[in-house]
């Protein structure tokens, strides 16, 4: 359960720290960054977390093994599994920001892990006891009433787009983690190399496809000789460690229950927040935090061993 929080932890610090980055310039304050900034910072932020994972896997002494990972069926099933996490799930994310604000498509895209446990129960027969459900979806409950409270007169654009990536971002995160579970179920790749393929692939896309598509490759080669996009690398390098941990957790504890412990990084972002910037949460905002921590918790553990109960032989 360790890595599965671990995960959620510096995802918060990613979070807060991107944002950071995602308010100097040249990502705040023009119209080219208002069109074209959270794209060139996705892409950005994955090659970063890609170059760092090349770093860790090269200097371990791994990267025959991850070359190895791509030529099995394990290996493609992986890679569709970072197409869907990366550039389709970011995308869709990306878009529903734009069009209906990010308080409303953080509320939605809150349930993705519900999504993924039901695909986890259906495709890697994975079981969470009703108890276990509740939580998570107490969890849930507090991630989306954080949305609601960050919400305030949130501007809306086109709302049919907006949903629809929204729905998209859930679809593609909450299969992301049931498909690279599924890929490393056997020997053949494990959680490190599953994590660069994905990391890798994603990265990759996102500069032949997703950049080129949205017309963000002029705004992104401009973007990174900046200050900011060094505040960007060291985002990366909180996601990637954030990375290794969750894809640790898929593997040790299965992809629904990870996945219920990354979301507690809505949380551990506003403790970040406080820490990093300064920003003094309401009353309302910490005890949602509370919510959602022992909620994710609950959702990933034995009850019997957490509470000291005997089972039965």
């Amino acid at each position: 359960m360790k890595f599965g929080l671990f995960s959620g932890i510096l995802w918060g610090l990613d979070t807060v720290v991107l944002g950071i980055a995602l308010a100097m310039a040249p990502y705040f304050g023009t119209a080219d960054a208002a069109a074209f900034a959270s794209i060139a910072s996705s892409f950005i932020h994955d090659a970063g977390c890609a170059i760092w994972l090349l770093i860790y896997m090269g200097v371990r002494g791994r990267l025959k093994d991850t070359v190895a990972a791509l030529k099995t069926r394990s290996g493609l099933v992986v890679m569709l599994g970072a197409l869907l996490g990366g550039p389709i799930g970011m995308t869709g994310y990306v878009i529903a920001i734009n069009n209906i604000g990010p308080a409303y498509t953080a509320i939605i895209s809150a349930f993705y892990p519900a999504l993924g446990a039901l695909l986890s129960f259906i495709l890697l027969k994975e079981r969470m006891s009703a108890k276990q459900i509740a939580a998570l979806v107490v969890a849930l409950f507090g991630v989306m009433a954080m949305g609601v409270i960050s919400a305030g007169d949130s501007e809306m654009g086109n709302t049919t787009l907006g949903l629809a990536g929204a729905i998209l971002a859930v679809i593609g995160w909450g299969s992301e983690a049931v498909l690279c579970a599924w890929g490393m179920k056997d020997d053949a790749v494990d959680n490190e190399t599953a994590l660069q393929i994905r990391e890798t692939t994603s990265a990759l896309v996102y500069g032949l496809v997703v950049v080129p598509v949205f017309g963000a490759w002029g705004f992104a080669a401009s973007a990174i000789p900046s200050f900011a996009t060094g505040v960007v690398a060291l985002s990366a390098l909180a996601g990637t460690a954030s990375y290794l941990f969750y894809y640790k957790g898929i593997s040790l504890i299965g992809a629904a229950k990870a996945m219920a412990l990354n979301i507690s990084y809505s949380a551990w972002a506003v403790a970040f927040g406080f820490i990093l910037q300064g920003t003094v949460p309401s009353l309302a905002t910490v005890f949602f935090c509370i919510v959602i921590l022992v909620g994710t918790v609950l959702a990933a553990s034995d009850w019997n061993e957490l509470f000291g109960k005997k089972t039965e032989a």
